[in-house]
């Protein structure tokens, strides 16, 4: 099993959603009005006056071989539109209840 935890643009809400039952990957935990800034050329998103824009979260635990499928859609998100952007992070799950 593998986490994935995508953080993307709010703007990109629907379309995570959209992507996740495309893929029929049913279980997920999402979080909303998150802040930060990307490593290397992202724009803050700290929900201010001088920064607006605010990301939000998706995490979800999947069988190994959904991960690539699920890493290109995301991937085919981010390149429509690079500005507003989308990163998916994946990490090992040893055990789980």
């Amino acid at each position: 099993m593998k986490a994935v935890f995508i953080v993307y643009n709010q703007a990109h809400t629907e379309k995570v959603e959209f992507m996740l039952d495309q893929l029929k990957i049913r279980g997920f935990t999402q979080g909303t009005n998150m802040i930060g800034r990307g490593s290397k050329t992202g724009q803050p998103h700290m929900g201010t006056h001088t920064w607006p824009e605010i990301n939000s979260a998706t995490l979800t635990v999947i069988e190994d071989e959904k991960v690539e499928t699920l890493l290109k859609s995301i991937e085919s998100i981010n390149n429509i539109n690079t500005e507003v952007g989308i990163r998916a992070f994946v990490w090992n799950i040893e055990q789980s209840l």
